[in-house]
């Protein structure tokens, strides 16, 4: 489906366009090192993958997208840079921060409600009716070979790690991130969700993908209800192991990122770091990548409150 070359071919569209972003590490969490998307362009790593596929598009095509936010913004932001008209589906729960920023890149923007439509079959209609590109939010190639830049870019300045810890939502990012990892020489590849929302250890489990109703989490960039056809037939064969993580779980791993790290993260983005500080992902030196930091101020501060009740 994607290789290696199709990362580093994604590598070089995105330099000097998406930001770079640095290696952290922690005496605290031990032999950890970070990527923190959350300091990407549009707050999260998800802009990599969108102008990856956007770029792909004759210049001035307009693009539909469909997203709880993370997504929005990249496409957003990626059509404003290219020339190109985004409209975006987003549901009506969606946080507010992520739909002012999604608006004020440009965007037009039509709510939905996640719990009782069908996002896939309403954003096909609406991409019809405008003859608009989709750009689905993990199920493409070129998405998944973008995303996996972060990890590409992780391992090339901190070095290879023994096991990479991804956030998994719809599987982008872990189809990409262990494309390029395995590739070189990462042993262990781990992918990170909700407890609430475990589409992915259950389609591991049984083999095969299995659908779960809508998850209700915190973490709302990982609510999906079942990998997606083109991620699982990546991640599947090249991830070892899922884990999964409460939401008090992740809000502690927010909590500590932000007293010891100094940086303000989203839920979906504090999955892995929680997983390691909760020993379920253990030995060796470990690489986790922190996914996006789209969370607004009351939120994160009312999130953070509620672990200290």
């Amino acid at each position: 489906m994607i290789g290696p070359d199709d990362v580093r071919a994604a590598a070089r569209v995105l330099d000097g366009v998406a930001h770079r972003t640095p290696a952290v590490t922690s005496r605290t969490l031990g032999d950890v090192v970070l990527k923190p998307e959350n300091l990407q362009r549009a707050g999260a790593f998800k802009f990599r993958g969108a102008y990856n596929k956007i770029s792909s598009l004759e210049r001035g095509t307009p693009v539909l997208a469909f997203s709880s936010g993370n997504h929005a913004q990249a496409v957003a932001l990626s059509a404003q840079l290219l020339g190109s008209q985004a409209t975006i589906l987003m549901p009506t729960d969606a946080p507010a921060s992520k739909l002012a920023a999604t608006k004020g890149y440009g965007a037009e923007v039509v709510t939905y409600d996640r719990y009782t439509g069908n996002r896939e079959e309403i954003a096909a209609e609406l991409a019809a009716e405008r003859g608009a590109a989709l750009v689905r939010p993990y199920d493409d190639p070129l998405i998944m070979a973008g995303a996996g830049t972060a990890a590409l870019e992780l391992l090339e300045d901190a070095g290879v790690v023994e096991t990479l810890v991804v956030p998994v939502g719809g599987g982008g990012l872990i189809a990409g991130s262990a494309t390029i990892a395995k590739e070189l020489g990462v042993r262990r590849v781990v992918g990170v969700e909700p407890e609430a929302g475990d589409d992915w250890k259950q389609s591991f489990d049984a083999g095969r993908i299995v659908a779960i109703d809508v998850p209700r989490t915190i973490a709302d960039g990982l609510q999906t209800h079942a990998p997606g056809d083109l991620t699982w037939e990546v991640a599947s064969r090249l991830v070892d192991e899922i884990v999964t993580v409460t939401d008090e779980q992740i809000v502690a791993a927010m909590r500590f990122v932000f007293e010891r790290l100094k940086l303000v993260i989203e839920p979906s983005g504090a999955v892995g770091i929680a997983a390691v500080r909760e020993g379920l992902v253990s030995g060796g030196r470990i690489g986790v990548i922190v996914s996006g930091g789209n969370v607004d101020a009351a939120r994160f501060a009312a999130l953070l409150d509620s672990d200290s009740a």
